[in-house]
């Protein structure tokens, strides 16, 4: 065995290294150089319109070409495929992101815009701004992402500034390309003294664009206010230099070092934004209107570049209130960043956060350990409806795509429109995997269930200093409320469905009695018995029974299983069959059912009061197909069966 693990690696090694060699050739490879005049022939001619993109345009490339899809969210929405296994539930705000990108790559006036993402803490603004600069660095290494740059510009400007103005027209008749801006004072001075003004022989060369390199990418963060120098922005006078050019003026003794040369061609991120003086905004703001900026001594610098700045809602509503921002505020495009208001894609965050974690790989989650922690996220940064019939339980399933009795999709939106806010403050995903971060270091063992991830949350919560009792009491209810109206439905129906092999068939064959008997009532007419073939009234008992179980009331259960009737013409008509996926009240009121009928079954199996041989035996099948077919452990699944058991010595 050992030989061959021995083996094997070395295999792996051989293959890897060989993977290395190809990658640095191809890299060397799509390194291209030569003058201007090669690069117009040999380069520019080919594809003239990818040349000549503003940074707007290079994005929104950059972003189709990763891909996209539509999806049902419950309405479409565009979902793009940079984002999408890093940041969940949060597809609006990712589609008026690219929107804005593309409208800005189209020549709208949001392009003169200062772009701001806002958002509360934690809630994914910095990661999706930093997929945005992972993207452009892997674009710029492909040929549809190609970027060429005046070699020595410390700036990257593209060659396509080196033709004159008295020639852009003609250049413009000739490929159908517009060029904007002006060479660098630098890039003027090296021309000049290094070519004589020859720009034909101006070497040019394919540039990557690379944030550690500070090409195409430029990022700035605060630092205390009062502090703070321009400087960080847009350079300053090089004194070392000034002896050897002998003047501060020369573009040569200046720093290029400024975020803001970094970023151009490409994007400028503003962490944390609103926390910097008043004057670095107007700077941006100019930037980003004209594409340019100005410095002593020197005439405007052209700048292409998108700035894509965050911050978060404190920081907000204080630069709201200050009536000289009211400008500042009329030139901003704003994209709200919330918190996922979707369980399921909350759950997906976690999973995301805790995998890059050693101390959560030894670990087994029961599979709602998750999803349980979300549902009470989700409920801390819900709003109160103004509709009777819509709670916050109702609220979670319906933002989770989940059907509930008497709210067809048609008004999800408008109940979406009723709380603009929603998600923008609430339980942070960092706080609840903190918590989950602290229950595993007390564990003694490599095992957390649900109620121990509820237990974890309810001691994060006590505990936290930052919290007044009115909020600490809310947010234990919630705790109460995604124990009591989500995780208790999802064990039980676990245990449920391990415990009886033929649950799908049983449950299949009620829903088809179900729809049988209703059909039978709402025509008027007789059912034929199968077994005696004799004609008998619809069972309304039964019918009854059934509907009790999810409280369809006796006035109401006339339009109930009318609206059945109707789900189900549909799904025949689509040439398929009624099943229990098929209408999620009718599944639930189903499982119910067969759950009550064998209800002391399940308690006889489940206790621990000297059980005997075949009691046992039936635990342990319990137990284990809780463990090869629901993603439990060993242990979790004795918590979950015990569990179960307590709840039904409770009804």
């Amino acid at each position: 065995m050992s030989d061959r693990r021995t083996e094997g690696e070395g295999k792996n090694h051989r293959g890897f290294v060989d993977s290395l060699k190809e990658f640095t050739y191809d890299h060397r490879q799509s390194r291209w150089e030569g003058s201007f005049h090669q690069y117009l022939n040999e380069v520019f001619s080919k594809h003239p319109e990818q040349h000549a993109r503003t940074a707007h345009q290079y994005i929104w490339d950059m972003l189709c070409w990763y891909g996209r899809d539509i999806v049902e969210n419950p309405t479409p929405v565009t979902r793009y495929k940079l984002f999408s296994e890093d940041l969940f539930g949060v597809d609006e705000a990712l589609e008026r992101v690219a929107n804005y990108f593309k409208a800005a790559s189209e020549g709208s006036e949001v392009g003169r815009r200062l772009f701001l993402l806002l958002g509360p803490p934690s809630g994914g603004k910095s990661s999706l701004v930093t997929l945005l600069k992972r993207g452009m660095e892997a674009y710029s290494h492909t040929d549809e992402g190609a970027m060429y740059a005046i070699k020595d510009s410390p700036i990257h400007e593209s060659p396509l500034l080196l033709i004159p103005h008295t020639k852009r027209a003609e250049f413009r008749d000739t490929y159908g390309v517009e060029i904007e801006g002006e060479l660098s004072p630098y890039t003027q001075k090296l021309l000049e003294e290094e070519y004589g003004g020859d720009f034909m022989k101006m070497p040019v060369e394919r540039i990557f664009i690379s944030e550690a390199a500070r090409c195409g990418v430029g990022t700035y963060a605060p630092h205390d206010p009062t502090t703070a120098d321009i400087a960080d922005l847009v350079g300053s006078v090089d004194l070392a230099k000034v002896p050897e050019y002998g003047d501060e003026g020369d573009p040569r003794t200046w720093s290029w070092s400024g975020a803001v040369y970094a970023a151009n061609r490409g994007m400028l991120e503003m962490i944390e934004i609103l926390k910097v003086k008043r004057e670095f905004l107007y700077l941006l703001l100019t930037l980003t209107q004209e594409k340019n900026v100005k410095v002593s001594r020197f005439p405007l610098i052209h700048l292409d570049e998108s700035i894509v700045a965050h911050t978060n809602l404190e920081e907000f509503r204080k630069f709201l209130q200050e009536k000289e921002n009211e400008a500042l505020l009329d030139r901003m495009v704003i994209v709200q960043v919330p918190y996922s208001l979707n369980y399921r894609e909350e759950a997906r965050i976690y999973r995301k956060l805790i995998s890059t974690t050693p101390s959560f790989r030894e670990v087994h989650l029961d599979p709602h350990a998750l999803r349980v922690a979300a549902v009470f996220s989700v409920l801390t940064r819900l709003r109160e409806s103004d509709r009777e019939n819509v709670d916050f339980p109702r609220k979670v399933r319906l933002y989770a795509g989940e059907s509930v009795e008497g709210i067809n999709e048609g008004e999800i939106q408008k109940i979406r429109d009723e709380s603009p806010d929603e998600g923008m403050d609430g339980v942070s995903p960092r706080f609840v995997v903190n918590a989950l971060a602290g229950a595993i270091s007390r564990a003694d063992r490599k095992s957390l269930t649900s109620m121990e991830v509820l237990l974890a949350l309810k001691d994060a919560i006590e505990s936290d200093a930052r919290m007044d009792s009115k909020q600490k009491k809310t947010w234990v209810d919630f705790l109460v409320t995604a124990r009591k109206d989500f995780y208790n439905r999802w064990v039980k129906d676990d245990v449920h469905k391990a415990l009886f092999v033929s649950f799908e068939d049983e449950a299949q064959e009620l829903l088809d009695k179900y729809l049988d008997e209703v059909e039978a009532v709402l025509d008027q007419r007789k059912v034929t018995d199968p077994i005696t073939e004799e004609e008998r009234d619809p069972d309304e008992r039964f019918l009854r029974s059934v509907e009790e179980k999810i409280h369809v009331s006796d006035s109401g259960k006339q339009s109930f299983r009318q609206e059945v009737v109707r789900k189900a013409m549909s799904t025949f008509k689509r040439g398929e069959r009624f099943t229990l996926d098929s209408h999620t009240r009718l599944h639930e009121a189903i499982q119910q059912y067969l759950f009550e009928e064998r209800r002391d079954v399940l308690r006889l199996v489940t206790s621990r009061s000297r059980p005997d041989e075949e009691s046992r035996r039936k635990i342990s099948a319990v137990a284990e197909r809780l463990v090869e077919e629901y993603g439990y452990d060993d242990h979790s699944a004795r918590e979950a069966l015990n569990y179960v058991t307590t709840l039904l010595s409770q009804e």
